[in-house]
């Protein structure tokens, strides 16, 4: 099991907004640049996990978005807009000159990754979309179908709850509590930082933007979808999905097809962090995309090895 990394350096970079805490590993000019999920989340469960591959010549920057972890926390809920992350992102990107990264997106990154590339995709050079989506709409209908797996009595219930507003309440949490052991992450216990990560949610993020829990999308990001735009991002990209993800693998497979040079891997024992529940396979894959493109844009006289 992977465990926690001291990083390397840990800086406070000012972005739109406040200022937002980066943790770096490693060093060189390949850089994975990691965007976590939520939104609202931290980034224990995916710097925690990804941190290794500063072990394989990589530099892997991870950092708590603004609203996030250890990054400023303001209370200007006009703040948590794509716009302004999409900012944010670059802001990050610029301040430490990490020049052209290899963007890695998790979930909610993986949109926010998206709209990145679909912005400034000159500075990427693969992207990795991990348990993600290009439409939330898709996502909150396949979650829906997920979830009708606990029984139309159940269903009902959770849905007489929602109507009512009281989705606190101690049925309607068990439910939920069944649905993230099922489709959030199988390992039996959660990881250390998976476990910080979900207690460490920012409600004014996660709630004005998704909603109250994972399987009830009421926020601001109901109706995003980018889909038919995914063709414009023109880099590697590789699409990472698990067999029980809430972000299921027809999610995956609608990506796939809409991006002209992307491959996809599903893996068969996992949920939505193949990081944390097989690790040896997920980055075995990871690694061998990485190093591949990682090759194949070596600009002549310019050596990939890492510098320090």
């Amino acid at each position: 099991m992977t465990k926690y990394r001291k990083p390397d350096q840990t800086v406070r970079v000012k972005v739109p907004g406040g200022r937002v805490v980066v943790d770096s590993f490693g060093a060189g000019d390949e850089v994975l640049l990691c965007l976590h999920g939520g939104p609202g989340c931290t980034i224990d469960y995916v710097r925690d996990s990804h941190s290794v591959l500063a072990d394989h010549g990589y530099r892997v920057v991870a950092f708590d978005q603004l609203g996030s972890g250890r990054s400023d926390k303001p209370k200007d809920t006009s703040l948590w807009a794509i716009p302004r992350f999409v900012a944010e992102v670059e802001a990050v990107r610029a301040a430490l000159g990490l020049g052209r990264v290899h963007l890695l997106g998790q979930s909610w990154g993986t949109w926010l990754g998206i709209e990145y590339c679909l912005k400034h995709l000159g500075n990427v050079k693969t992207f990795i979309l991990a348990n993600g989506s290009g439409s939330v709409p898709q996502t909150v209908a396949e979650m829906n179908r997920l979830r009708a797996s606990l029984g139309a009595e159940t269903v009902a219930m959770m849905l007489r709850h929602e109507a009512e507003g009281t989705t606190e309440h101690p049925e309607y949490l068990a439910a939920v509590t069944i649905l993230y052991h099922r489709h959030v992450c199988r390992a039996d216990p959660w990881p250390e930082a998976v476990r910080r990560s979900m207690d460490g949610i920012n409600p004014d993020v996660y709630g004005t933007m998704w909603g109250p829990n994972e399987f009830r999308c009421v926020g601001t990001l109901k109706d995003w979808d980018r889909l038919a735009d995914m063709r414009r991002i023109t880099v590697p990209a590789l699409i990472i999905n698990g067999m029980h993800d809430e972000l299921t693998p027809a999610c995956a497979m609608a990506m796939h097809q809409a991006m002209p040079r992307a491959e996809v891997r599903i893996f068969k024992n996992s949920a939505h962090m193949p990081f944390w529940e097989e690790p040896d396979a997920y980055f075995g894959v990871l690694r061998a995309f990485l190093d591949r493109h990682r090759a194949a844009g070596k600009r002549p006289g310019r050596s990939t090895r890492p510098r320090g």
